[in-house]
């Protein structure tokens, strides 16, 4: 029998109390909660669209709703960040921290995100990473991609299994391996992929590194995006943009066929002559734009990137939006490494 009741007098009772007896109190074992394997770094919109579309935009609101959060959500964690107005959220990984961004974007917050990173824990001296029990069931035919994309990103499947008329697979992953795991799995298998995973242990941090193959189309100014540009651009690329949406400078406004980023206006627009262009007729056709959600954002970004949420729009953009101070800033990682070779 489930018994339903209200209390009133309480002030700071919070998951995992026991209300009992005060005579006789017998607490109840308290439900472990998985830790943390996951952080991202929350800031301000400081672009230039800032406070077009959300009602709260300053750090004091986004401060306010995190500590809202964390009475209820028992496996979050937030931190200051290294300014006052970033702050340093720890969850139970992408889809956890993609849920909490998401509500706040309905809610009517703008927020800047970084790259998802691991949380690393020094362990006896040994810098050590989260490794996770990943169980997937996917079809019978999708065993092999699957297995596959696992390997990939440093997992060891340990069994395989059939389950009526499905196959399950389970292993061992590191917590970073996970980061745009699920979607690949669900391309892989037709969309029929039930993935889930928990925390398993600590272990001694690998070298793996995440580097997306492909640059991107960094916009160089700030306007409304024209057919002529993109029409030029979408021959080498593949657009983020459509034509008449809104860019600005240090925006990402597509992927580069090759590794490395390319600095472009997409608000150029033809420019009017009295000369009779001989393919004037011709009908020319400008591919899809790939639209990319939230999810698809925070797994695709690098480490100079991040992510723009607002109520009506997700962008993704450079950290710094100034195409000067990029260009010092990245031959001065070019010279540290450099230096570090040499030594």
């Amino acid at each position: 029998m489930h018994l339903l009741c209200a209390l009133e007098g309480l002030e700071a009772a919070g998951l995992g109390d026991t209300i009992a007896c005060l005579e006789d109190p017998q607490p109840l074992e308290r439900v472990d909660v998985d830790e943390p394997t996951l952080h991202m770094v929350f800031r301000i919109n400081d672009g230039p669209f800032a406070g077009r579309d959300g009602k709260f935009v300053t750090s004091r609101q986004i401060r306010d709703r995190l500590d809202r959060e964390l009475e209820a959500n028992v496996a979050l964690r937030v931190e200051p960040g290294d300014s006052a107005e970033s702050f340093r959220v720890s969850g139970r990984g992408l889809l956890h921290l993609g849920v909490l961004l998401e509500q706040m974007r309905r809610e009517g917050f703008e927020v800047v995100v970084g790259r998802p990173e691991v949380v690393i824990r020094d362990i006896d001296g040994v810098r050590s990473e989260p490794w996770e029990r990943l169980t997937v069931d996917v079809p019978p035919d999708s065993t092999g991609p699957v297995i596959e994309q696992v390997g990939q990103r440093g997992g060891e499947i340990v069994s395989v299994d059939a389950v009526g008329s499905r196959t399950r697979l389970e292993g061992l992953i590191p917590a970073k391996g996970l980061i745009g795991l699920r979607t690949r799995l669900l391309n892989a298998s037709g969309g029929e992929a039930i993935v889930h995973h928990t925390f398993e242990e600590w272990r001694p941090a690998g070298s793996t590194a995440r580097e997306r193959t492909n640059g991107v189309l960094v916009s160089t100014d700030t306007g409304t995006a024209k057919t002529y540009s993109l029409l030029s651009l979408s021959e080498r690329a593949v657009m983020f943009v459509e034509p008449g949406d809104e860019v600005y400078s240090g925006m990402v406004v597509g992927e580069n066929s090759r590794a490395n980023d390319l600095d472009v206006n997409p608000t150029k627009a033809k420019a009017f002559s009295n000369m009779r262009e001989s393919n004037k007729e011709a009908t020319v056709v400008l591919k899809a734009a790939r639209r990319l959600t939230l999810e698809m954002a925070l797994e695709y970004i690098a480490e100079d990137e991040s992510v723009e949420i607002t109520p009506n729009a997700i962008r993704v953009r450079k950290v710094e939006l100034d195409e000067t101070n990029r260009r010092r800033q990245a031959r001065q990682r070019r010279q540290q490494l450099e230096d570090a070779a040499k030594a």
